[in-house]
């Protein structure tokens, strides 16, 4: 295992999302470098753009002496190692309530020796997995749009085996919902965590591929949203959907709950919250309306390669 490799793949596909969306919203994205004890990371910020409200795109490689409690749930055998973690990972808010958010990570995780123990024993050898996957959350649901960004996805695993995508397509599905609420944060995509299997060049080209296939996945929706005419209503709406995102972020995304257990930067992990949201008592939207048919038609597990 050469985690040297991930890093320099890491660093240049941040560099080069962020030229891409600098080069759609026409205004520049704020580069904070930033180092803590025992790690560091460069966040790329934009605010107020003409395309996107917020969006952050973040390259991340920190090490720690104690794996937090989010990373060992489903490997409770590592806790109390040490571990070293880098990834991207990135969530961009446009401002057309047309626009869907969208979310994407790509990571490695190693769990290593716990403090004191013989780096002979079995038991601290190193541990290593990839995770990742991206999402799509509209507030206005456009049936093109669904197809495109799923199939991008299938695209994106289909050379490493049939079985990928359903299998990290249902995840998704899974992974991305509200269990308070009862219902999707949005349309999802592809979701995958604790990948091993294959050995480490396989899992890593797998893992570069859903990395390289965030663009086409969504600049072409963004290309046919972001200049569609709105109004109040829209912003409104977009803005109560927003508060689902909050939510999920808050209250269940693993990344976020590592990243503030880990004692992480909070400025770069809360970055991925909308500028605005809202809230109300027990709304529900007007039967038959564009808003009612986001429920009814997109917050839904489907197949979106058969629409």
């Amino acid at each position: 295992m050469d985690s040297s490799g991930a890093r320099d793949y890491f660093v240049d596909l941040q560099a080069r999302i962020v030229t891409r969306l600098e080069a759609i919203d026409g205004a520049g994205f704020g580069r904070d470098v930033w180092e803590r004890q025992g790690g560091g990371g460069v966040t790329c910020v934009i605010e107020q753009g003409q395309v996107f409200e917020r969006g952050g795109v973040n390259f991340s490689h920190v090490r720690g002496g104690e794996l937090p409690a989010s990373a060992t749930a489903a490997r409770p055998q590592l806790a109390g190692r040490a571990f070293e973690v880098m990834g991207v990972s990135l969530v961009l808010h446009p401002r057309n309530p047309y626009a869907p958010t969208v979310h994407m990570n790509v990571r490695l995780f190693v769990a290593r020796s716990r403090a004191g123990e013989a780096v002979a024993a079995p038991s601290a050898q190193p541990v290593w997995w990839f995770g990742g996957g991206m999402d799509l959350t509209p507030y206005y649901g456009f049936e093109e749009d669904a197809t495109h960004f799923h199939r991008s996805c299938r695209d994106a695993l289909s050379p490493f085996g049939a079985d990928y995508h359903p299998r990290y397509k249902s995840w998704c599905d899974e992974y991305f919902f509200l269990r308070h609420r009862g219902e999707p944060r949005g349309i999802g995509g592809i979701f995958f965590d604790d990948l091993c299997e294959g050995g480490f060049a396989h899992c890593f080209a797998l893992t570069r591929s859903v990395g390289d296939h965030f663009l086409p996945a969504y600049e072409p929706i963004l290309g046919r949203r972001k200049d569609m005419p709105y109004g109040e209503r829209e912003r409104d709406f977009q803005a109560y959907r927003r508060g689902r995102y909050v939510e999920f972020n808050l209250v269940y995304d693993r990344g976020t709950l590592f990243g503030l257990q880990s004692n992480g930067r909070a400025e770069a992990i809360l970055m991925s919250l909308p500028p605005l949201a809202k809230w109300r008592y027990d709304w529900r939207p007007a039967p038959d309306s564009p808003e009612a048919r986001l429920y009814t038609d997109f917050l839904r597990a489907r197949d979106w390669l058969e629409a």
